[in-house]
């Protein structure tokens, strides 16, 4: 068995779902798979002393997950007041609507596709509910809509699909884009430095205990695969199916569709720095 300190951000290790910060508890959807990993994580987030909670991705329209929330929120003596959203993918937002719903709550998104509602989510903004506060990290790259939400009294921060609790995201061309990624990654950087968070909140995976070591892992592997397509392509892989297959060897075959959406992006980026 492999030491979990010595893995990247240090994932923790048993349940996935139940409580995982003072504020933060996460309810698993059952919605398994090479992409999502163990599922989709549905975060209630609220003070320890309030009635009040913020849902943050409510995730797949699954009636039993969705209803699951709402009495794991209901059993801990707290109502569903707002439910947010960290980006529009429908693991994360598809059971959004019927959400609503069930609770009667709001939808805030950075996409107004996504909103029920007319109060959506920007940079800067703070959510505030029921003495809870959330600040909102804008975060673009893996979907140009992806939002982090910093948890300041946790030294915390749900990243969405922006950091995963395992592996690596997919940067998804062409909505995603790898040089607002990498910016991001950085604005997540300077949270671990000047703001002291400490612990991944992600929206698939295991609770990570080092953000600063999970975001350095992040920048790394990202410079370490440009590297690599950029080779690639001085040796002659012309098409992206090329690049993945040469460089993406390794990788169960099942993922290369989507490891094919991330090398469109990092050829982008190549292509527009005028190195390719």
């Amino acid at each position: 068995m492999t030491d979990a300190s010595v893995l990247p951000g240090q994932p923790r290790g048993g349940v996935l779902s139940g409580p995982a910060t003072a504020r933060a508890v996460n309810v698993l959807a059952p919605n398994p798979s090479a992409m999502t990993l163990d599922g989709t994580n549905t975060w209630i987030v609220s003070e320890p002393d309030s009635g009040l909670a913020v849902v943050v991705d409510p995730g797949p329209l699954d009636e039993g997950h969705l209803r699951h929330v709402v009495d794991t929120a209901e059993r801990a003596g707290k109502r569903v007041a707002l439910t947010l959203l960290t980006h529009g993918h429908p693991d994360h937002a598809e059971g959004a609507a019927r959400f609503a719903e069930l609770t009667g709550t709001r939808v805030r998104a950075l996409d107004p596709a996504l909103r029920l509602g007319d109060e959506g989510l920007a940079a800067g903004d703070v959510v505030r509910v029921g003495g809870l506060e959330l600040r909102v990290v804008p975060t673009p790259g893996h979907t140009a809509d992806s939002l982090c939400f910093h948890l300041p009294a946790d030294r915390a921060v749900l990243t969405g699909d922006t950091i995963l609790g395992r592996g690596t995201t997919v940067v998804a061309h062409p909505d995603g884009r790898l040089g607002d990624y990498l910016d991001s990654l950085r604005r997540l950087r300077s949270l671990t430095v000047d703001d002291g968070v400490h612990t991944v909140l992600p929206g698939h995976g295991p609770v990570l205990d080092d953000a600063q070591g999970a975001v350095e892992f992040y920048l790394a592997h990202r410079a370490h695969r440009l590297a690599q397509v950029e080779t690639a392509v001085e040796d002659g892989y012309r098409t992206p199916a090329e690049v993945v297959a040469h460089v993406y060897a390794d990788v169960d075959r099942s993922l290369w569709p989507a490891a094919e959406l991330s090398v469109r992006a990092q050829m982008e980026y190549l292509e527009d720095h005028g190195l390719i």
